[in-house]
């Protein structure tokens, strides 16, 4: 497995690097620490070189600590640490481009001020447009850091499409500590009051093959993940998906929320605002996005 992690330092940067020790990881991986921060304004022209210097072994430090902080977790890792200049997220992305990880790993905000508020936009633009896994790191507020071995409580978001049945599939091949629970949620809408007549029937019966579907996806995942080991129960709501898989994230005090993304394209970008990257920004805790290699 090839995981891409970007670093600057910050507590939410710290964060994503202790989840990773609770996302079922495999002991043998390649990986490369990307340190990246922020640069909000030019530096005059006289310091340019001198703060390019300076920035440049900042960073290097920064990925060689967050290097050493891994190799204590994941002795068996092959870990590189490395920094380069541009903006966080372009940096990330064209390096995702170049080394084709399988997954990316990143906090969800950086050392901003604004971060602190607002749903990151280094991590927002990596998760929207990286053509592979976005694993979007967060420790719930308040809530006590977990050893490595305790059991994870995992959300699956199932919708009966590919993406969903990808995501299924990601969880099933991880390596999860003893106890561990997964939950695939379905959040399904109601038929329409405003159809009548023939309409209506059509619309009935697609409801029909739509829920007779994903419930099989359910169905099927449910016992796909319990072989490997781990508990899984099925919970079907009607309800908007995204705001239903926050709020049983919460209730459940969820670890992490698994949910599958549409491709890279144009199309693609705009759709995943609607429920994979509304679920990122809004969940408490820790999301990943899960895409095939073919997307």
């Amino acid at each position: 497995m090839k995981i891409l992690i970007g670093y600057d330092g910050s507590e939410c940067a710290n964060e994503a690097l202790l989840d990773l020790r609770r996302a079922g990881l495999p002991h043998q991986a390649d990986v490369i620490v990307e340190a990246v921060t922020e640069t909000w304004l030019p530096p005059p022209a006289a310091l340019e070189l001198t703060q390019g210097i300076t920035r440049e072994q900042e960073n290097l430090a920064l990925a060689r600590r967050a290097k050493a902080m891994l190799e204590i977790e994941f002795p068996d890792w092959d870990i590189q640490a490395q920094t380069d200049d541009g903006s966080p997220a372009s940096v990330l992305l064209k390096k995702a481009d170049v080394w084709k990880p399988d997954l990316i790993a990143v906090g969800s905000h950086g050392r901003s001020a604004l971060g602190r508020f607002f749903f990151g936009s280094v991590s927002q633009k990596v998760l929207h447009e990286a053509h592979c896994s976005v694993r979007i790191g967060r420790l719930r507020e308040g809530a006590p850091i977990k050893a490595a071995t305790d059991p994870v409580r995992i959300i699956v978001g199932v919708d009966g499409s590919p993406d969903a049945q990808a995501a299924i599939n990601a969880v099933a091949v991880r390596c999860w500590p003893t106890g561990s629970q997964v939950r695939l949620v379905n959040g399904f809408a109601k038929m329409p009051y405003a159809v009548s007549g023939e309409m209506a029937v059509e619309l009935d019966g697609w409801f029909a093959r739509e829920s007779a579907r994903v419930k099989e996806m359910i169905d099927e995942g449910v016992a796909q993940l319990c072989a490997t080991g781990v508990f899984a129960a099925a919970v079907m709501k009607e309800e908007e998906p995204k705001k239903l898989l926050c709020a049983e994230a919460e209730a459940w005090q969820a670890d992490v929320i698994f949910v599958g993304a549409h491709g890279a394209g144009r199309l693609e970008r705009f759709l995943i605002g609607s429920i994979s990257g509304g679920v990122a920004a809004r969940a408490d805790c820790v999301v990943e996005v899960v895409r095939t290699p073919a997307q």
